[in-house]
């Protein structure tokens, strides 16, 4: 069959994709640019990852630069050897970035970055592979949204509508007039329907029910593990056991 002759639509603001070895230089540049321009060098690790809360992090450091990527590149960027390093002592700076951490770089006071980073620690909810901080158990009797993390005055019960997907994720509920119960006996009876126990890996069942119930067991929190001042060339390190890892930006 003939190939149809009919005008086709050309997107003209399609634009090229950048390569991987653009992103790399990129990285590297941008990493010499900030050593020659800022005073402080700090290398951190962040502990149960968000992008929210990075994104907080990225607002309050506004007149900073912030780094997420690869470790080998950020490596080569600061130098692994005293004739490769891009400033005095960062080679020093090299063998934290095995694992995944992020760089940054600020001419603001370094206790106050410190001081920041102790006290920025906001709640969320565990993540399936986690493990338990706690454990959570869901009272025995009518179902309350809170399953007792409040007091009863200040809770409500939980909706109807709501006690379908409490039963698809194992918990025995049953609608009572119209009302969520949880009617266990035996020993359970006092202890309620466990949900997690603390020191367990949680799994995917586990986390929704303490987000169903609004119990926040994950803590994000930014470990600096070393400090570089440029004035000096002195480095510091203060934690040298490597964080969890993080998006790549």
């Amino acid at each position: 069959m003939p190939r149809s002759k009919r005008a086709r639509v050309v997107h003209e603001t399609k634009t090229a994709k950048k390569s991987h070895k653009e992103q790399t230089r990129r990285l590297y540049g941008n990493i010499r640019e900030c050593v020659e321009s800022y005073e402080h060098l700090f290398v951190f690790s962040v502990d149960n990852m968000r992008n929210t809360y990075l994104k907080d992090v990225r607002s309050e450091f506004s007149d900073s630069r912030l780094f997420f990527g690869k470790t080998k590149v950020m490596a080569v960027a600061l130098g692994h050897t005293v004739e490769s390093e891009a400033a005095p002592n960062l080679h020093k700076i090299a063998p934290l970035l095995a694992g995944a951490v992020g760089l940054l770089f600020t001419n603001r006071d370094p206790a106050t970055v410190t001081e920041y980073f102790d006290n920025f620690r906001p709640q969320d909810f565990a993540r399936a592979g986690s493990v338990a901080t706690r454990d959570f158990a869901i009272p025995n009797g009518l179902v309350y949204s809170r399953a007792g993390e409040v007091p009863v005055t200040d809770d409500q019960p939980i909706s109807h509508t709501i006690e379908p997907e409490l039963r698809r994720l194992g918990v025995p509920t049953r609608l009572v007039q119209g009302k969520v119960m949880l009617q266990l006996t035996g020993d359970q009876e006092a202890e309620g329907f466990v949900v997690c126990r603390e020191g367990e890996e949680l799994d995917s069942r586990q986390t929704t029910l303490l987000k169903m119930f609004g119990v926040t067991s994950s803590e994000f929190h930014v470990a600096v593990k070393a400090h570089w001042t440029r004035e000096t060339g002195e480095v510091e390190v203060l934690e040298e056991k490597a964080g969890m890892e993080v998006d790549g930006q």
